[in-house]
């Protein structure tokens, strides 16, 4: 993968999903960092679903230790691992009141020493509600990376944040996060990819191989359609 390469990538899917963005309803950075908490091995679309609610009850780090622990599972029962999260919940704002005077920390070292908050979301946390440049790697990113080449197929989540920190400029890091998230999330899927109407086919490792083997092969349209079709997905 060269730089050119990696150039018409980034480019290709910025023209495909221009306005990708945070897809977690939140509205500072405290909701923001309770709602990807809740986004491991979970959609966005069900922790939406329940901290529409949630965060009409909860509002401060004093309300979610306020109730007993079985309270708030009850209350985000519909997540997966919701009696482990609510631990970490309760521990996180314990740790935000004890240490941080009941505020989310800015600083990435910081962010990832509260309960339940690995490298993602403190990734995710510092870019959307900080506008500080990061890439979380998430399924969606990881998957992406691989395929387009990006990064190594065995790279580790965090070798793939590191490559992909090189390969993208820093101003871009946010942004293109977003982007490979949507693309691999309404585009190049984990099951059923649209590697017969995608214009990164050629640079695709398994859109290669899928194309490859695919004796009904389609033409692969030109980049206009694909975004057009993206974009229809998107909204």
């Amino acid at each position: 993968m060269n730089q050119s390469q990696a150039r018409t990538i980034l480019d290709t899917i910025a023209d495909m999903f221009p306005d990708a963005h945070c897809e977690l309803n939140h509205s500072n950075a405290f909701e923001l960092t309770i709602a990807v908490l809740l986004s491991a091995q979970c959609t966005d679309e069900t922790v939406n679903k329940v901290t529409a609610t949630l965060f009409q009850k909860y509002k401060r780090p004093e309300d979610y230790l306020a109730v007993p622990l079985e309270e708030l599972e009850q209350d985000i029962r519909r997540i997966g691992l919701f009696r482990n999260k609510a631990k970490n919940i309760q521990a996180l704002c314990a740790m935000l009141l004890d240490k941080y005077n009941g505020e989310v920390p800015r600083e990435h070292e910081k962010l990832v020493e509260l309960p339940g908050v690995g490298r993602k979301t403190a990734n995710v946390v510092v870019s959307n509600a900080f506008d500080v440049p990061a890439i979380a790697v998430d399924t969606h990113v990881e998957r992406v990376s691989k395929r387009l080449g990006l990064a190594g197929v065995n790279d580790s989540v965090l070798e793939v944040e590191k490559k992909l920190m090189k390969r993208v400029p820093r101003e871009e890091w946010t942004q293109t996060h977003h982007r490979l998230i949507f693309f691999g999330r309404y585009h190049c899927k984990a099951q059923n990819p649209k590697c017969e109407v995608c214009p990164l086919v050629d640079l695709c490792r398994e859109g290669k191989k899928r194309m490859k083997s695919n004796s009904n092969r389609k033409p692969i349209p030109k980049a206009k359609a694909a975004i057009k079709a993206a974009k229809t997905k998107e909204a």
